[in-house]
């Protein structure tokens, strides 16, 4: 009882912090991995890559607490390089499963991890090197290395999500923006917590990365169970798409002997292309506008190509001809619904939000769709909702 009463309250706050992170960290990551249902958002089926890297990424989070504390009442302060083994455990793990489930958030097309581990050998050998020779400290090597990797790996991720940004654009006509800068952010977070471990884990800074760790578990978690899975609108590449549907494998008859077709083989996959291009406007108002097929929520191009039977690659380019993209052209579809529907509750005096009305259009995000309205109308919703009822208003009037 003694020694209790000589603890702390710096102490127990701060045990209480990591206990709960450790805890924390280790529900969550049981959860993703053994519960198929999802407590925050039921009707969403996340990617399944996704749920198991951010369930390793806990469970790393939360063996690492415990090593790292487990190392201290057993080891007390010693030398920083008696720690290196848990230091080099850290980096290399948690640069591996950051890399994992963040990748896994951008579904465009399939990223690799072994790059990111294969960088991770240096830690390795830096921390090999301190065993051979103990009198040199390479604790701050292997911490500059990993800051320069997790910098690197940030400019990367960079070019990726604006590469998902506009792969996003392309195939999905309703977008949560939080799509596309949410793995950013985590990884801003991590690279921060990564340089604060680095160089200072003394005073409050302590006491503030263990509330950062909260921030980050819950932060990651609500990610996971909102993010949709859009692997089902993965397509091939387009130029390899083309190629397939215009050049039969075992026709080799109008080419060269070196394999180039002939002249008469592309005028004939350029009438097929035109052709196509052709129909194209017909089949999007029978199947499209006139069934309000754009009314689906998340939408993609793949979906909208398979419903009028068009190669998604030549539906692409009959929206780049038509000097728009499907983006737009899904918007202004449900724009125009909207408008109709609001003309009509006006007109019957039906109590409404615009926020309601946006939903029975087709958009799943009022957000996109406010921007969207904006860009379209070159006015705010509200604005032109009030020059709407004013205008009826008036009719009534004469």
């Amino acid at each position: 009882m003694e020694a209790l009463e000589h603890i702390s309250t710096k102490v127990i706050l701060f045990m209480v912090l990591y206990g709960g992170a450790i805890a924390t960290a280790l529900i969550f990551c049981l959860y993703l991995l053994l519960c198929k249902g999802k407590a925050i958002a039921p009707s969403i089926t996340p990617p399944v890559r996704l749920r198991r890297w951010a369930a390793a990424l806990f469970g790393i989070i939360a063996l690492g607490h415990i090593w790292w504390i487990l190392a201290y009442i057993f080891w007390g302060d010693k030398q920083s390089w008696n720690y290196l083994p848990l230091i080099v455990l850290d980096c290399v793990t948690l640069t591996i499963t950051i890399a994992g489930t963040l990748l896994s958030m951008l579904q465009d097309r399939y990223r690799p991890v072994w790059p990111f581990v294969a960088a991770t050998f240096p830690i390795v050998i830096l921390g090999g090197l301190q065993f051979v020779w103990p009198a040199v400290n390479f604790v701050p090597p292997i911490i500059i290395y990993t800051l320069s990797l997790y910098a690197l790996f940030t400019v990367y991720m960079a070019k990726a999500v604006m590469e998902y940004k506009r792969w996003l654009r392309d195939n999905f006509a309703d977008l949560e923006h939080k799509e596309v800068w949410m793995s950013h952010t985590l990884l801003i977070l991590f690279l921060l917590l990564v340089a604060i471990y680095g160089f200072s884990v003394e005073g409050p800074l302590i006491y503030l990365l263990r509330i950062a760790d909260f921030v980050i578990i819950g932060l990651l978690l609500w990610r996971v169970e909102t993010l949709p899975s859009l692997t089902n609108s993965l397509t091939a590449n387009p130029s390899q798409e083309e190629e397939e549907n215009e050049c039969p494998a075992d026709n080799t008859d109008g080419q060269d002997n070196d394999g180039t077709p002939s002249q008469e083989e592309t005028a004939g996959n350029e009438a097929v292309r035109a052709e196509a291009l052709s129909r194209i406007g017909p089949l999007l108002t029978k199947h499209c506008e006139d069934t309000k097929l754009y009314l689906q929520h998340d939408l993609s191009l793949t979906q909208l190509s398979a419903a009028i039977g068009i190669n998604r690659y030549y539906l692409g380019q009959y929206f780049a001809n038509q000097g728009t993209n499907y983006y737009t052209y899904i918007h202004d579809l449900r724009i125009r619904h909207f408008i109709n529907l609001c003309r009509e509750a006006v007109a019957a005096q039906r109590p409404f939000t615009a926020r309601q009305l946006a939903g029975e259009s087709g958009f799943r995000s009022y957000s996109t769709f406010s921007a969207a309205f904006k860009q379209r109308m070159g006015q705010s919703v509200t604005s032109w909702m009030r020059e709407t009822e004013e205008q009826n208003h008036g009719l009534k009037d004469l």
